[in-house]
């Protein structure tokens, strides 16, 4: 290594941010191409993102690793930056989802490409577009099965099918998720959907007996309870 790059790095390890940003800027005068250019401006990202929060600015360096080599070691990690500040920093979620694409795209052969799959599902939902994220998870399970996210998916994809009210496609998922994981940690929230579900198909002595299957179990007993009380309440009036 650089003698230089590497004192460039100790200072960043100690804290010294601005002494680290003028070595990293002396690393790329003495090399504006090659391994130690790509490694210093790998880190002067990192510095300007993680140190200086200044994300803008991050993102100028971790596109310029790119371009000089979208082969080195460095241009994978600086993609995974660029799609993460384009969605937790920036919030720009169009642009996220491009930035997540291209990491599925240009790095085919990287294990966690199921994760940039399921960010891009994700995005899709927080912008409450549940067509396109249910579209994205299926995409995730054809071409990951083997994922770590594909229990998570799947739980998913049903939430998304209850609040599309298409039910009947939701309590069959249901039906082979039970089958596939019988001890899930989602299986209180997907028998809280499925409830939901049959209470407004009608089905209402089924919904208040899986909602009453959940007391002591379920993470917000006060939804639960109002849950319970309005369907006792609709049964006594149409008794």
């Amino acid at each position: 290594m650089d003698p230089l790059l590497q004192n460039a790095n100790e200072e960043w390890i100690q804290g010294r941010n601005h002494s680290a940003i003028e070595m990293f800027n002396q690393v790329l005068k003495k090399h504006p191409t090659g391994p130690f250019a790509e490694e210093a401006l790998f880190r002067l990202g990192e510095i300007y993102h993680f140190s200086l929060d200044n994300s803008p600015r991050s993102l100028v360096y971790f596109q310029e690793v790119r371009q000089m080599n979208p082969e080195g070691a460095f241009s994978y990690p600086a993609q995974k930056y660029i799609a993460e500040i384009a969605e937790f920093n920036l919030k720009d979620y169009d642009q996220a989802i491009i930035e997540y694409q291209n990491l599925i795209n240009h790095y085919a052969n990287k294990k966690d490409n199921s994760d940039h799959q399921y960010r891009i599902a994700s995005i899709y939902y927080k912008k409450q577009n549940y067509e396109q994220a249910l579209v994205e998870l299926e995409i995730l399970l054809e071409n990951y099965p083997k994922s770590s996210w594909a229990e998570e998916s799947k739980f998913k994809i049903i939430e998304i099918l209850y609040t599309l009210s298409r039910c009947p496609e939701a309590r069959e998922k249901y039906r082979n998720f039970n089958l596939e994981y019988s001890e899930s940690r989602f299986r209180e929230d997907m028998d809280f959907v499925v409830a939901s579900c049959l209470e407004e198909e009608g089905h209402l002595q089924e919904s208040y007996n899986l909602f009453k299957a959940l007391e002591g179990h379920y993470i917000y007993p006060a939804i639960l309870k109002m849950k319970l009380e309005g369907i006792e309440k609709r049964m006594k009036k149409k008794n």
